[in-house]
């Protein structure tokens, strides 16, 4: 059933969607444009899963293409978590998606990630945040001789490539219990390791090229996800 989907691009009314959504952040107007949002956003989002995420098993033949739009599939909730937020507008003004596998949730484990707003498309692969159990075995891994020496050639690595960034880096001093002097001490600051890819054009995101154009992106970043996916196997609740 996958090889029958085709992915054509995101329509611009969909952009325009977004746009006009920041504009009037509120149910009622939401409601009344409900439909425009599932047919110029959801629907091509549903088929750009399918049709990248086949792509990436052959990155990792695990990752997870999950169609639904309830938060347990790839794209992300448009409802925003207004809980303990002084923002109370209730949603997102970007499609966001996470592929990813394992059996932890998508947002604890490693992941190819995209988003999408009135500008393009961007794109970034790894961990915002790290649990608190896989920031132990992350901080493990860094002093630890092979793995953490595996970790300086990813950085290395995409450090060489052109406008991609390295993010996660948080604290201003190692943890306590770690040396302070060990040689990859910048690395123990951090309390996410992801890797931001340049931004894509919109002009782009409207394109069947967007798949390809992401999928060779993603091949770039990879490196750092394999390293994520075999430092957290099976250590990290």
């Amino acid at each position: 059933m996958d090889t029958q989907i085709t992915f054509s691009g995101f329509p611009q009314a969909g952009l325009e969607f977004l746009s006009d959504l920041a504009a009037h952040n509120e149910r009622t107007w939401f409601e009344t444009h409900k439909e425009v949002y599932q047919k110029t956003l959801i629907e091509p989002a549903q088929a750009f899963v399918v049709v990248l995420g086949v792509k990436l098993q052959s990155l990792s033949d695990g990752i997870h293409y999950d169609t639904r739009t309830d938060g347990r599939g790839v794209l992300m909730r448009i409802h925003r978590d207004i809980r303990f937020s002084q923002d109370k507008t209730p949603y997102n003004t970007h499609l966001r998606g996470l592929f990813w596998e394992g059996i932890r949730k998508k947002n604890e484990s490693p992941a190819f990630g995209f988003q999408i707003d009135t500008t393009g498309m961007s794109l970034m692969t790894g961990m915002f945040r790290f649990t608190p159990a896989m920031l132990e075995v992350y901080r493990d891994a860094v002093i630890d001789d092979r793995l953490g020496s595996e970790l300086e050639d990813v950085v290395a690595s995409i450090h060489h490539l052109e406008m991609y960034e390295i993010g996660g880096e948080q604290y201003k001093r190692v943890p306590s219990g770690y040396d302070p002097n060990h040689r990859r001490a910048d690395l123990l600051r951090y309390s996410g390791l992801y890797v931001f890819s340049p931004c894509i054009q919109a002009s782009d995101v409207h394109t069947p090229a967007l798949v390809d154009i992401c999928y060779a992106h993603f091949q770039r970043m990879a490196p750092l996800y394999h390293w994520l996916m075999k430092m957290g196997q099976g250590k990290s609740k």
